[in-house]
């Protein structure tokens, strides 16, 4: 300003920030995403790190700041959605989890995870939605508009999706061939040459997925139709044959009437070269981190909270998924995201629209 107070003081303006008006950096708030979302580590711990640095930070201000950065976050999760809903096959899954604070409702009512990853090649996302219901009714409004192949395990949740016009159903053969292994172990001294018969079947099933695993999709029908399909035919006359013989009740009657409930849309995957024959792919990329973490931070305090938590689940699975590392592309986004205004400029954060040397560069600007 003028000395002689001619002119008023001159104020530079504050640099963008991903949560304005505090006091976390871009550094540290991804810092926070990744040691809950991706290593498991609940705020509550991470604020006893934090203070044998002599840092206090208490574990309310952090769980704050996680719900508003979610929010901001919220276009990049829109974003992955619609890439989602161009994929030719979704894999799908729910898992529970709980909320203390769900208005009309008890702490201790389940509520639900529902995962979902797909897209086109080169551009995976893996989504999170909270929802306090497992009905048909939430894969109907996730899913609306789509068409496609997809996979699910054999909950009854997901009929009225797969009813639509232009979905076919496949089902999951892990948890087909789960339940013979469950078979086993309960019967007398965890031996069962039924089930030890099923699971052989299933071997050779999964031993030529192996074989094709980076083959092209061509050669992967070819080797189904000529190698999957006798062994597939093998199995349902066993268990045609085994069935009738078997009480319901015990865990081989309840594995051979799992198979044959699903048995239609789990042989389905041999149709074409480019499904899978399984959902593993979703469970263990996506479930199980989730469930990893979860026996950590146990539930979320509210559903501002669990909303947050899956806005945040979505875009760090999606780059892991992506082959970006979690942090840096996290902060790459944080940093460049409030100075985006136009779709184009948000959608140039997604994983697959940024290139690990800019990740690189952007970190050691920071050294």
């Amino acid at each position: 300003a003028c000395p002689k107070g001619d002119q008023a003081p001159v104020q530079q303006p504050a640099p963008a920030q991903i949560l304005p008006r505090s006091n976390f950096s871009a550094g540290f708030l991804a810092m926070m995403a990744v040691v809950k979302y991706v290593d498991g580590l609940p705020l509550a711990r991470f604020e006893k790190v934090m203070a044998r640095h002599h840092v206090d930070i208490p574990r309310q201000s952090m769980a704050r700041a996680m719900i508003k950065l979610a929010q901001a976050l919220q276009p990049l999760h829109n974003l992955a959605r619609d890439t989602l809903l161009e994929a030719p096959v979704i894999y799908m899954d729910e898992t529970t989890v709980q909320v203390l604070k769900e208005p009309g409702r008890s702490p201790t009512a389940k509520s639900y995870m529902w995962v979902q990853r797909g897209g086109p090649p080169g551009r995976t996302a893996v989504l999170f939605d909270y929802d306090t219901s497992r009905s048909g009714k939430v894969p109907l409004r996730l899913l609306e508009g789509w068409q496609g192949y997809l996979m699910t395990d054999g909950y009854e949740g997901y009929a009225p999706v797969a009813r639509l016009p232009g979905v076919e159903h496949l089902a999951c053969a892990a948890h087909a061939r789960r339940k013979f292994v469950e078979a086993k172990r309960s019967s007398p001294n965890g031996k069962s040459a039924r089930a030890d018969y099923a699971l052989d079947l299933f071997a050779r099933l999964y031993r030529i997925e192996a074989k094709v695993k980076d083959a092209s999709d061509a050669q992967r029908f070819e080797a189904r139709q000529t190698h999957s399909l006798p062994i597939l035919q093998k199995l349902r006359a066993w268990l045609d044959e085994t069935l009738p013989l078997v009480t319901p009740r015990s865990k081989l009657g309840e594995a051979l009437g799992y198979l044959y409930k699903v048995w239609p849309r789990l042989i389905r995957y041999t149709e074409r070269g480019d499904l899978p024959i399984d959902n593993n792919l979703l469970e263990g990329g996506a479930i199980k981190p989730f469930v990893i973490g979860r026996k950590g931070w146990l539930f979320s305090d509210t559903p501002a909270g669990a909303h947050a938590s899956a806005v945040l689940y979505s875009l760090l699975q999606t780059a892991k998924a992506n082959d970006r590392e979690p942090y840096a592309w996290l902060r790459f986004v944080l940093e460049r995201l409030p100075l985006a205004k136009t779709v184009d400029e948000i959608e140039a954060l997604l994983p697959w629209n940024t290139h690990d040397q800019d990740l690189a560069m952007n970190l050691a600007a920071w050294e």
